[in-house]
């Protein structure tokens, strides 16, 4: 086994105060908590206040992870935010979470944009990065403020998602049999049109009849998805298992991608695994998207979940298609 590029050094979360119930959330829309229980798992999540932007619960679980990893912010000199809800278009969401943290102007700092599997690409963009020699300590995020991007009045979809973050602290492996042991990452780009906003962009920039027509909402296909998102994670769940010589037994938690329960359970099913050898959480925060697996991780340091010799395999499905795992031992 080649020596890892990386270890993950401290982690943090930050959800918003506000907790939006599935009762409150029948009062909005033509839906009720059974049958967004039954379907989805979920029974609240959180929601940004007004003002509250990205970049703001970006920084919050930053600074949480910076103080969890013993790392000052002049140390870092490379920060990626992986998140498909940036305050704005431009600049990069990093810059400004750059500015909050007070991290230094030799920094680099960039989004990356990989939808739900977005925290598995910046773990790897990362630890590659560490690995080239050229950087010391990464801070990776990923932080989403879905509220903004989902129609209310579409049941669908505005029951599934919410907001918040997390964020890990990265540094060089100083053990070869321990960190980032390895990733697989994918994506099946041609199921663009299942999940995806079709409006802001090049193709469709926003107008009065884009606006009126909801094109910069959230559009999902949901039986496709839950189909490719199953596909997608069970394959590179078993990719990165056979790569590292593992069998599913010897992983001691599984922290999936938040979407849905059903999908975690048809993981843990094609698996072999016991449901409780997964982190779930997705009835307490919805779908946060990127945020979604580092909030996760954080809970499950906090709580024990993870022990010294561990592995940990974390496994992401999302709109692009992208898919992809990671491999981690403590």
């Amino acid at each position: 086994m080649a020596s890892p590029a990386s270890a993950i050094l401290g982690t943090g979360a930050y959800a918003p105060a506000r907790v939006l119930a599935n009762a409150e959330l029948a009062k909005m829309v033509d839906t009720s908590d059974q049958w967004i229980v039954t379907r989805s798992g979920i029974r609240e999540r959180r929601i940004a206040a007004a003002g509250e932007e990205t970049s703001d619960m970006g920084a919050a679980a930053g600074r949480l992870a910076l103080a969890d990893a013993g790392v000052a912010p002049a140390e870092i000199d490379l920060l990626i935010v992986a998140t498909v809800t940036p305050d704005m278009p431009m600049p990069a969401c990093a810059c400004l979470i750059q500015h909050k943290l007070g991290l230094p102007s030799s920094a680099t700092c960039f989004d990356l944009n990989a939808a739900c599997s977005g925290f598995i690409y910046a773990l790897d963009t990362a630890s590659a990065m560490l690995g080239s020699g050229r950087y010391r300590r990464a801070l990776v995020i990923g932080a989403e403020k879905l509220s903004s991007i989902v129609d209310w009045r579409d049941r669908s979809t505005c029951v599934l998602f919410g907001d918040g973050a997390g964020a890990a602290v990265l540094g060089r492996s100083d053990r070869p049999d321990r960190g980032i042991l390895g990733t697989n990452l994918g994506s099946f780009g041609d199921g663009v049109d299942l999940l995806l906003i079709p409006g802001g962009g090049s193709q469709l920039p926003p107008s009065a009849a884009s606006i009126a027509a909801g094109a910069h909402f959230i559009k999902m296909k949901g039986r496709e998805v839950y189909k490719a998102a199953v596909q997608g994670m069970d394959e590179t769940a078993r990719r990165i298992l056979e790569q590292h010589g593992l069998a599913a037994h010897q992983i001691g938690l599984v922290i999936p991608h938040q979407a849905n329960l059903r999908i975690i359970e048809s993981i843990a099913q094609y698996l072999e695994l016991p449901l409780e050898r997964f982190l779930v959480n997705v009835d307490r925060y919805g779908n946060t998207s990127a945020a979604s697996i580092p909030i996760a991780l954080d809970e499950a340091r906090r709580t024990g979940r993870i022990r010294p010799g561990d592995y940990t395999l974390l496994v992401a499905f999302g709109a692009g298609l992208t898919y992809g795992s990671a491999l981690i031992r403590w």
